[in-house]
Formats: structure tokens, sequence, C-alpha cells
């Protein structure tokens, strides 16, 4: 089994659970397979988009939902990042590492490098990803 959790980076950091303030970066990671990624500006424009796999492809229910453009997520997320983190990120790069809305396989084996990838374009720190000795006895 893999990583299941949520971070958020807002305030110039990283937390657990929901973000803080405005502009923010939300990071749900299902299974270390799926990471759905949700940004909000200032301005409140934000989009959602995926890394490792849709959830559709995934779950295999591929008619449950909208496959996601891709470009037009690239184009949002780099310009969110200029905004949030004065970063200057080519929507390529970004297109790179989304998942696929054709359901081709990730490149990476799990969606956590993927995200780290996605973080580094943007000039964010890393979060610090809970350890197995953080996870809940039993």
């Amino acid at each position: 089994m893999g990583y299941f959790g949520k971070l958020a980076y807002s305030d110039g950091r990283w937390t657990f659970g929901g973000p803080t303030a405005v502009p923010f970066l939300l990071v749900d990671v299902h299974d270390s397979r799926i990471a759905t990624v949700d940004y909000r500006a200032a301005d409140a424009s934000g989009g959602r988009f995926y890394l490792g796999y849709e959830p559709r492809i995934y779950f295999e229910e591929p008619g449950a939902g909208t496959p996601v453009d891709t470009r037009a997520e690239a184009e949002g997320f780099t310009r969110w990042a200029k905004e949030a983190a004065e970063a200057d990120v080519d929507p390529e790069d970004v297109q790179r590492l989304l998942a696929s809305p054709e359901g081709a396989p990730p490149a990476d084996e799990s969606v956590e490098l993927t995200v780290e990838k996605l973080l580094e374009l943007a000039g964010l720190p890393l979060p610090d990803w809970p350890a197995d000795d953080d996870a809940p006895a039993g």
C-alpha cells in the first residue's frame, strides 16, 4: 500500500490538511499512484490537474469524468507559480509531468517523485513526506 495524505503549501510553508491562506497549492495523494493538485491564486483563479493517473483511468471508469485539458492546466499552473513563487516555469515542462488523459503509464514509480519534480520546477520547497514511523499504530 502506498502513501495517502493531503499537503498544502501556503504562507511559504507546507502543512498537512488544508491551506492557511491564498495563494495556495493543495496536493492530495492517493496510494502513491494519483496526486490531485489544486492551485488557487490571490484573485481566486486556479485549477486542478492530476499527476500519476487521472482517477477515471486508475479506477477503470473512463466515463466517470472529463479528461483534463493538460495544456490549459499547465499554463494555469505556470501563471500560479509566477504569482505565488515568482518562478518562471515553461508550461511544456509542467505538461510533461501531468497524468495522461489517455491513460499512458506515468514515468515515475511513485507519484511523490512526480510531485517533487513539479515543486522543483516552481521553485517551491519539498514537503517532509511522513515516514512509515509516522503512521498510526495498528
